[in-house]
């Protein structure tokens, strides 16, 4: 039996779905099911617009094709970087599984030695409003300017006027890229993206039982559970992937524990709250962080008001 595994065709992605499918036929071996999966590549909104995400209309700009070839039945699964896909859940396209969740840290890449000892003025690139923000928040001093590309184009910045960069940690891992690390930020530090570092499988509802729970077997509770409250976050505060919204959650002994965090665009301003709860009730804790913090004033710092 063949799969199709729908994926962005840059580096990262098809290294994520290439993990993924050896994954999948693992599974499906350990079965008595001989099953191959092959990667698809299909192109997106975010892949030939290279504006910044600020100006697009971010939500799903990296998955409205993948799903679409799903439901055209172009493909027979899709991978995505959990934290690019929109929180509301489509109700003809399945979220099989979250697998393992990868490092949530960002990472300083720069040809200096830290954050702490970039010069006044020094240069840092980044295309996340959270990650801008958090800089400027820890550095007030420092210049942070947006930009767009793959891992290379970016770490290719620190030879094109920039004195440093910051990429998700987990991305750098996968792609064996973890030597261009200068710093790992401390998640308390700088709180990551919700979802950062996870990864999400989506299947059609009615996907032969056959491989689709074998599919399924590749789900995590806890990181299924943890990025739920951190996602359930950004669902009351209505904001997308490129606002300045982090949350981190953790899950031990079944208890699921969510930090999150809002900044306004100039770093000057944050509202941080943190909670606890049954990891079986991870959205209800993420509901309860996201209505105190639009109760403090959330919907104004995201807009960039004090």
């Amino acid at each position: 039996m063949i799969l199709r595994l729908g994926t962005r065709a840059s580096a990262l992605a098809r290294t994520q779905s290439g993990m993924v499918a050896r994954d999948i036929e693992a599974a499906a071996a350990a079965r008595g099911l001989d099953l191959t999966v092959e990667l698809v590549h299909i192109t997106t909104e975010g892949d030939v617009n290279r504006a910044s995400l600020v100006g697009l209309s971010q939500t799903g700009v990296f998955v409205n094709a993948l799903r679409d070839a799903l439901l055209a039945d172009e493909c027979d699964l899709l991978v995505h970087s959990l934290k690019d896909i929109p929180v509301e859940q489509p109700q003809d396209i399945e979220l099989a599984a979250v697998p393992p969740r990868e490092d949530v840290r960002d990472a300083l890449c720069t040809l200096g030695s830290s954050l702490e000892d970039l010069p006044a003025g020094a240069r840092v690139g980044t295309g996340s409003p959270r990650r801008a923000a958090q800089v400027l928040a820890l550095r007030p001093d420092l210049v942070v300017e947006g930009i767009r590309g793959n891992v290379d184009t970016r770490l290719g910045k620190l030879h094109d006027g920039f004195d440093a960069v910051v990429l998700a940690a987990a991305g750098l891992s996968r792609l064996g890229r973890l030597e261009d690390v200068t710093e790992f930020f401390a998640p308390e530090a700088m709180v990551p993206a919700p979802g950062q570092g996870a990864l999400s499988i989506e299947i059609r509802p009615d996907a032969d039982p056959e491989w689709a729970d074998v599919v399924r077997s590749l789900d995590d509770a806890d990181t299924r559970a943890a990025v739920l409250a951190e996602r359930t976050v950004l669902q009351v505060l209505e904001a997308g992937c490129t606002a300045p919204v982090a949350a981190h959650a953790t899950v031990a002994a079944g208890i699921v524990t969510l930090h999150a965090r809002v900044v306004n665009t100039a770093g000057t301003l944050a509202l941080n709250e943190t909670a606890t709860g049954p990891a079986a009730q991870a959205a209800s804790v993420g509901r309860r962080i996201g209505h105190t913090l639009l109760g403090r004033g959330a919907a104004r710092l995201m807009g960039g008001t004090p």
